[in-house]
């Protein structure tokens, strides 16, 4: 590593919360098992029916698979597990609220798994069924939900409580070359999968316009040949948050940056912004944000786990307050590059607490590119002109970062 006296710690993963327990019993016909390989592809969302006592959704797949259904609390929604699913549904699909149903979500979960994510206006039960229909070999998905008290909602809750397990790791891992004396920069492009973030009314989500962004970063550094880069995700997958974490550490990341795009109810409010960790928020604004990103976890049918906040406890005091002081440096040399390429928010240096961002070993920021919800932001966060401006903004933000580094620690910045 080319840079000093940071601790690295050996941190056990924590367990996350996953998949579910309890095959749905098939109406018609058993749902035949699929070959490894073999994507079973939902083309469409049939139907949505009912009102707030009863209310079904039924999707179409091109074969009949296995699927499971359970119910989770806090906040209440349905978590359908397949296997892995090329969904071709509407962009705008489950964001209308229809009886029972808030609104849900789609994508994959992990390498093999898919899911659905139902959002509950109201405590339900639920029924899943997959019944072959023709010749063809298609089949429909039909998830019944039937409205139910609070009480009888919790018993099925934990009738069906999934199984404790975790999402397979992303695609970060030890980057090899022991006298490879180069920077490790991590990206985390956020959400993905079953997660899409912020949705523009346009039907752009954040989690595709914030991997195009960091997939065009991780080249421009690539081509400057002074850094290894890592990807926390490199395609469009569900990474669980303290996972995105342990992936920066097992890559020996000298620095995480973590890209954003949210939405806000008012249209006008624009800009870009980057925070830092901090357990106390600098502001309200920053504080709800924090909140409403800590629940990405939540959006892809996970249970709250403990954090990595949990083990801050352990961490020498000098280590946080050294990495912490990294952060800052480079959040306020980012602002001011990007200055030029990005219109900044009222507060373009934030600080919250933000789970990805609670490593105490780790420099690292969080970076809203934009708001989803301004016309304007979505124009440059869409165009492939500003992407490049803004990608080299941040490279030479970067660049500079490490060049004071060096300089501090008395070293010197590697060349390719």
């Amino acid at each position: 590593m080319p840079f000093g006296p940071l601790l690295r710690l050996a941190l056990a993963c924590l367990a996350l919360h996953g998949a579910g327990a309890g095959v749905a019993r098939a109406a018609g016909r058993p749902p035949a098992a699929v070959a490894p390989g073999a994507e079973p592809l939902i083309t469409t969302l049939q139907d949505v029916s009912g009102d707030s006592g009863r209310t079904s959704l039924t999707f179409t797949l091109s074969k009949a698979a296995e699927a499971r259904a359970f119910l989770m609390e806090q906040p209440d929604r349905v978590v359908v597990e397949l296997p892995e699913v090329t969904f071709h549904l509407p962009a705008h699909a489950g964001q209308r609220r229809h009886g029972l149903v808030a609104s849900f979500r789609h994508g994959l979960f992990a390498p093999g798994r898919s899911r659905i994510v139902v959002d509950l206006a109201q405590p339900a039960v639920a029924h899943l069924a997959v019944a072959t229909q023709g010749a063809d070999g298609s089949a429909t998905l039909t998830l019944e939900l039937t409205r139910a008290d609070r009480d009888a909602f919790r018993k099925a809750v934990a009738a069906n409580r999934p199984a404790l397990t975790q999402p397979a790791a992303g695609p970060a891992k030890a980057v090899e070359g022991h006298d490879d004396r180069r920077p490790v920069i991590v990206l985390d492009p956020g959400h993905g999968g079953v997660d899409p973030g912020a949705i523009a009314a346009t039907g752009a989500r954040e989690k595709e316009v914030v991997f195009s962004f960091a997939d065009r970063l991780r080249a421009r550094l690539e081509a400057s040949g002074r850094y290894r880069v890592v990807m926390t995700r490199d395609h469009d997958v569900f990474i669980p948050l303290d996972e995105r974490v342990r992936l920066a550490r097992v890559a020996k990341a000298d620095l995480f940056i973590s890209i954003h795009a949210d939405s806000i109810a008012t249209p006008r409010i624009r800009g870009l912004t980057v925070y830092t960790g901090s357990k106390q928020a600098s502001d309200a604004e920053s504080q709800h944000l924090a909140d409403r990103e800590n629940t990405a976890d939540a959006a892809a049918g996970l249970q709250g786990g403990e954090t990595a906040e949990a083990v801050a406890d352990i961490l020498q005091d000098l280590t946080l307050r050294e990495t912490r002081g990294f952060s800052h440096r480079f959040a306020r040399k980012l602002v001011g590059e990007v200055k030029p390429v990005m219109p900044l928010s009222v507060k373009p240096h934030r600080q919250a607490g933000f789970r990805v961002l609670r490593a105490a070993d780790l420099p690292a920021v969080l970076v809203e590119l934009g708001y989803l919800s301004s016309r304007k932001d979505l124009d440059l966060l869409t165009s492939s002109e500003w992407r490049d401006r803004a990608t080299g903004a941040m490279v030479t933000a970067i660049d500079r970062f490490f060049t004071t580094r060096v300089a501090v620690e008395g070293s010197t910045l590697p060349t390719p």
